[in-house]
């Protein structure tokens, strides 16, 4: 009997199949300094570190991005076969406002997450989100063809820190599923305190604070969860929605006992840090 007949027989789902020389490569998975909107249409040291980065792995089978920008008060996954293309901005030039980003969905994967991260509930969200600015910004830069399924799954506002670290954690195994795992926010993400007359510039509280988590996923990122106690936590964290992304990919680094390294950094504005981060394919 063939392998696909037997696979049949036991009723695996094809996504599950392997074949002779079908081998599925453990993914990396990065966390971006996403930054202005504004790099989606941009072109400059960050996106062509976004760019390599792409360009040295396989091509994923799918996308799983954790973005800033979809922090609500229930933990969910979308689970539309088309999902929308989001502008969650305002105030930038109209060329901003006519990017698409038509990248298909993926119910199925959706349904596997949610049966991956049990008993921690997923919801599935099927027609609410889509690819917001946090995703599509930084995609633009890695797969432009927009041919890959992209799928984003929500930060639950009403969570602490160790939850978050955990998900990531169980996680995981998508990795070994040809699943890329993203990332999208920013260590440092102060936008009350923006100058907008230091571009490339980072204050010393916000160098002092990359600096630190720098040091902390670099050798071992069990240690994030500390974050909340360095003295310049609340000026580097007002809100937590740009940092929690993070804690997701310090969760996989953890579950595959590797530290991360870094893809670029560098400051905006002051209170800004792009610190990107990555975990090589295993």
């Amino acid at each position: 009997m063939s392998t696909e007949n037997t696979y049949e027989r036991l009723g695996i789902p094809e996504a599950e199949r392997t074949y002779e020389g079908d081998v599925t490569p453990v993914m990396p998975a990065a966390f971006i300094g996403h930054g202005s909107p504004m790099n989606a249409i941009e072109h400059n040291r960050y996106t062509e570190a976004w760019s390599m980065f792409a360009a040295s792995m396989p091509t994923p089978k799918a996308i799983l991005v954790v973005s800033a920008h979809w922090y609500v008060n229930v933990t969910a996954v979308t689970a539309m076969r088309v999902p929308r293309t989001i502008h969650d901005f305002y105030g930038f030039p109209q060329p901003l406002f006519d990017v698409e980003y038509p990248a298909p969905g993926d119910p199925e994967l959706a349904q596997r997450i949610t049966d991956i991260v049990e008993p921690t509930y997923v919801g599935l969200d099927t027609d609410s989100w889509g690819i917001d600015h946090g995703t599509w910004s930084v995609l633009r830069h890695m797969y432009p063809r927009a041919d890959v399924p992209v799928l984003q799954l929500s930060i639950n506002a009403e969570l602490p820190f160790d939850y978050h670290f955990n998900l990531g954690v169980k996680l995981h195994d998508l990795r070994s599923k040809g699943v890329l795992i993203l990332g999208s926010g920013n260590v440092v993400h102060n936008l009350r305190l923006v100058d907008w007359h230091s571009p490339g510039q980072g204050t010393d509280w916000a160098h002092r604070f990359d600096d630190a988590m720098r040091d902390i996923m670099t050798h071992d990122a069990n240690e994030l969860g500390t974050a909340s106690a360095h003295g310049d936590y609340a000026m580097a964290v007002p809100t937590p929605d740009h940092f929690l992304p993070l804690a997701y990919v310090a969760g996989l680094a953890a579950a595959a006992k590797t530290p991360a390294s870094t893809i670029v950094d560098g400051y905006e504005m002051g209170s800004l840090s792009m610190t990107a981060y990555q975990l090589r394919s295993l």
